[in-house]
């Protein structure tokens, strides 16, 4: 697999897949039943409509400014209005909503206990080194920018 210029090899959705196939197994397997009714059904299919919707809102919006939705190159400029003005990671935030949802669709604890896991992969494996890569691309520009817009929320 090619090596982004920020050093992470494992492109983050497939971070987000292996966890949930991880989670499914291990509810297959060794299940810890939650809830599974209308209610928590709507709320797994809000939180994947309200991930992808977050989603596509910063894709595009990293399309009209010509900078790259893909981990795997350099960005061009650094955005920080529609999503980016609260989260500097819309689209792992976004992502992140839709494994809630998934979770809530399983219907199984397992998916919960792996989430902490998944947030500390994310953020020592990926965002830490677009952090990196990001400062040495904007300086100044992106450490006034973390200052005021959270990781995450």
């Amino acid at each position: 697999m090619a090596v982004r210029s920020a050093g992470v090899t494992l492109a983050p959705p497939l971070i987000y897949l292996i966890f949930v196939l991880f989670a499914w197994a291990l509810s297959r397997q060794l299940p810890i039943p939650l809830p599974d009714n209308d209610w928590t059904r709507y709320a797994g299919w809000g939180l994947i409509d309200a991930g992808l919707l977050l989603m596509i809102w910063a894709a595009l919006l990293m399309a009209r400014h010509k900078t790259t939705i893909n981990p795997f190159r350099k960005p061009q400029q650094l955005l920080e209005k529609g999503p980016f003005r609260f989260s500097r990671n819309p689209i792992y935030l976004g992502d992140t909503l839709i494994y809630c949802g998934i979770g809530l669709l399983l219907a199984n604890l397992w998916p919960w206990l792996l989430l902490p896991l998944l947030i500390v992969c994310m953020n020592r494996g990926v965002i830490r080194y677009e952090e990196s890569l990001l400062t040495r691309l904007f300086g100044d520009t992106y450490r006034a920018y973390q200052a005021r817009v959270r990781r995450w929320l």
